[in-house]
């Protein structure tokens, strides 16, 4: 990610320049300007779906709608492990290992 904004940083200096881009350096300024657009909004997610909001009383006020994405993220890293494992969820709800 520091390459990534160094270099993003050394293509806005040069096209403040007179010499200005190279059509080759403005695609490639907007294609890293879109990577770390991409980089900030997962890290960012990231931050979200780990996070609960708490009242200056202690309450948890996370509102519903992250509480509900947070749970929906949580069950598809479950699902994750335990495909790893050859382990899957039924419909009744409980748990098998698949057979190879």
């Amino acid at each position: 990610m520091d390459k990534l904004l160094q270099r993003i940083n050394e293509l806005a200096r040069k096209s403040k320049t007179e010499i200005g881009l190279t059509a080759e350096e403005k695609a490639e300024q907007k294609d890293l300007r879109q990577q770390y657009i991409q980089n900030f909004r997962g890290t960012f997610n990231e931050i979200l779906l780990n996070s609960t909001v708490y009242d200056p009383e202690g309450t948890d006020v996370t509102p519903e709608k992250l509480k509900k994405v947070q749970r929906q993220a949580n069950l598809e890293k479950a699902q994750e492990i335990l495909a790893s494992r050859n382990i899957t969820f039924l419909e009744d709800g409980t748990i098998a290992r698949k057979e190879d």
